[in-house]
């Protein structure tokens, strides 16, 4: 990446954004007036736009889309810092950011110490470049739904044992936190959904091109996701078992993307 300090802004950004959202949680008893919220959004929508820029510069050159490990996670990471703060303007989510925003940092951080170059062809079909933009925007829902699931993991623990203080009582109700975690999934399933289906579009020979872990892997997670919400609208499941069904078809994801292309690049050296 440049060596301008643009990447460190953007990570200042990230982090800060974050720390105003930790101490708005952990210090619920003080004063938190509006708008430190809008400032935490503001830092937050500060490092997005760096980031875009940091993107752009990386990734998108004469000879192709640079989708290299480490600008693949940038990437994968921008998308779903875009998607929180922009369903954090009429949504009670931004608190996820807690969790999502550094994990963001980190991704500039290690895309500025480890560029690479794996790219994808100017020329490749339409059919490709949607498959990867709906990939993308359906990783970044399941992922917030992923950081959605682990704080409802964490306040069903603490109302269980009767221990509702501390950033618990700036969460919303618990059962606004499941409703939120159910639009996520199924918003992130329709374009997983879609993802797929564009992607078998272009696949003539997993085994030749190195995609069988990928593809099967991501089958699973659908199949995980889907059985999820079919739970849900038959036998009305919530609470542990949606957490857990969530987290592990969000696991199973990861590996399928970020796995195969670890493999691949970072240890066997050949390209996408």
């Amino acid at each position: 990446m440049s060596s301008m300090p643009i990447p460190f802004l953007t990570i200042t950004a990230y982090l800060g954004s974050a720390g105003l959202i930790g101490w708005r949680l952990f210090n619920r008893d003080r004063a938190t007036p509006e708008r430190l919220r809008w400032l935490t959004l503001l830092l937050g929508f500060s490092g997005l736009i760096l980031h875009t820029w940091l993107l752009y510069k990386a990734i998108f050159s004469h000879a192709g889309l640079n989708l290299a490990f480490f600008n693949a996670l940038s990437l994968a990471s921008w998308t779903v810092v875009a998607s929180l703060l922009l369903s954090s303007l009429n949504k009670p989510i931004e608190n996820l950011g807690l969790v999502i925003l550094p994990l963001a940092a980190l991704a500039v951080l290690l895309d500025m110490l480890y560029p690479g170059l794996s790219f994808m062809s100017e020329g490749a079909s339409w059919v490709l470049k949607l498959h990867v933009l709906l990939s993308m925007l359906a990783y970044s829902l399941l992922t917030l739904a992923s950081v959605q699931a682990i704080l409802l993991a964490v306040q069903d623990y603490y109302l269980r044992n009767r221990r509702p203080g501390g950033f618990i009582r700036a969460l919303p109700p618990l059962m606004t936190m499941e409703a939120l975690l159910f639009e996520m999934i199924g918003f992130g399933f329709v374009l997983l959904t879609l993802a797929l289906l564009s992607g078998f579009a272009f696949l003539e020979n997993m085994f030749a091109q190195h995609l069988v872990h990928k593809t099967v892997l991501s089958v699973v997670a659908w199949l995980v996701f889907g059985g999820l919400l079919l739970g849900r609208r038959v036998w009305g499941w919530r609470g542990r078992k949606a957490i857990i069904w969530t987290l592990t078809g969000f696991a199973i994801l990861i590996l399928a993307y970020f796995g195969s292309k670890l493999v691949l690049e970072l240890i066997l050296h050949r390209g996408p």
